[in-house]
């Protein structure tokens, strides 16, 4: 079993910047590919961005690409997602997950609670 708590979220005008933070107990994340996905009010859960367990390897939905950041730090037991120039349109709650890479909600088996993000015009 993996338990997984997001920090970091928070209100930030449009065009700032904020770190999420996800931080594991019980199993070493070392095991899993990460992901972070997001769910704003009334639509469906949405990814985001994935790593795969070494970090050597990422990938974005394209509407984040150049502005968000995903790494792990695995001695830590921590993944972060570097968010910068947030938009309005980013504002959700921001969920970690632990699993298989890739973009699909069913490739995770751990979720964490998740952090609201909201993002002021």
């Amino acid at each position: 079993q993996v338990q997984l708590v997001e920090s970091g979220g928070g209100l930030v005008q449009a065009g700032g910047s904020l770190r999420l933070s996800c931080a594991a107990s019980g199993r070493t994340l070392s095991m899993y590919a990460m992901g972070w996905f997001r769910q704003a009010p009334g639509k469906e859960r949405e990814f985001v961005a994935t790593i795969s367990w070494i970090g050597h390897t990422t990938d974005y939905v394209d509407s984040v690409k150049g502005r968000f950041t995903i790494s792990r730090d695995n001695a830590k037991n921590t993944v972060y997602l570097q968010m910068n120039s947030l938009k309005p349109e980013d504002t959700a709650v921001y969920y970690c997950a632990a699993g298989r890479y890739g973009p699909s909600v069913t490739n995770y088996d751990y979720w964490g609670q998740g952090t609201q993000v909201t993002v002021s015009s």
